[in-house]
């Protein structure tokens, strides 16, 4: 299977992963009806061989197909098609995106204003080398881990334990959802950007400019993630598309 171009949010394109290139593969064979809802996909064996990837590679494309609810695994028996259209409001751990979305604008918004106001240099050297490192890393998954340490300290940095508290709740799902959307949507560049915004306006104690920053933040956050999930409708497939399959 040869990677191909995708479109990042802001237009631009990108190398997508073999992880995407598998991803894209079965969600089509799943959209067009190859596969219909009820039926087991191959085995993870035969999935690898025909598509030439490795088994690593494949069970990412398979958690991914799940989260988007086109299908289901069920210990010892495989992996069996229980949709054939993306789910609209994805799943991840114990909570949907919206339900996520909701939360986060709440709470993370305020969070980041008050933040701005009550936050120690120590908290501004953590949130800086935090966000260095971020910048620097390109395994997702570490960069993954680090990304919700930035905003458990963000809420740190608002003086209030209840906010920390409401974020270590949540920790778990924000993983598997910036995880999901750094694979798929390309996140990782703009992210940190959006996250130096939010830095910078800790460090000049701007309230509105934090909150703003924040804000934005979650649009981008939830726009990647409309994207990713929308139908993709196909008409029909090219030449190039079945020399890729």
């Amino acid at each position: 299977m040869n990677l191909s171009d995708s479109q990042t949010a802001g237009g631009s394109p990108r190398r997508i992963s073999a992880m995407e290139a598998v991803l894209h593969h079965l969600r089509d064979a799943i959209e067009r009806g190859d596969f219909a809802v009820g039926d087991k996909l191959p085995s993870e064996a035969e999935l690898c061989r025909r598509l030439e990837v490795s088994r690593p590679v494949l069970r990412e494309a398979l958690r991914a197909l799940q989260t988007m609810g086109l299908t289901v695994s069920r210990t010892g028996k495989g992996t069996f098609v229980v949709s054939d259209g993306a789910a609209a409001d994805p799943t991840f751990g114990d909570y949907t995106a919206s339900d996520l979305l909701e939360v986060r604008r709440h709470v993370e918004i305020p969070v980041a204003g008050y933040a701005a106001v009550r936050r120690t240099p120590e908290d501004l050297d953590h949130l800086t080398h935090l966000l260095e490192r971020m910048e620097q890393e390109t395994d997702t998954t570490a960069w993954v881990a680090m990304d919700t340490m930035f905003h458990l300290a963000v809420a740190q940095a608002a003086r209030n334990p209840v906010f920390r508290r409401v974020i270590e709740e949540i920790r778990d799902a924000l993983a598997r959802q910036s995880a999901f959307l750094n694979e798929l949507g390309g996140r990782r560049e703009q992210s940190n950007r959006e996250h130096r915004a939010i830095v910078e306006a800790l460090v000049d104690s701007s309230e509105q400019d934090a909150v703003d920053a924040m804000a934005h933040h979650l649009v981008r956050v939830e726009s990647t993630l409309t994207t990713i999930v929308r139908p993709q409708h196909r008409t029909a497939p090219s030449t190039e598309d079945e020399d890729h399959a």
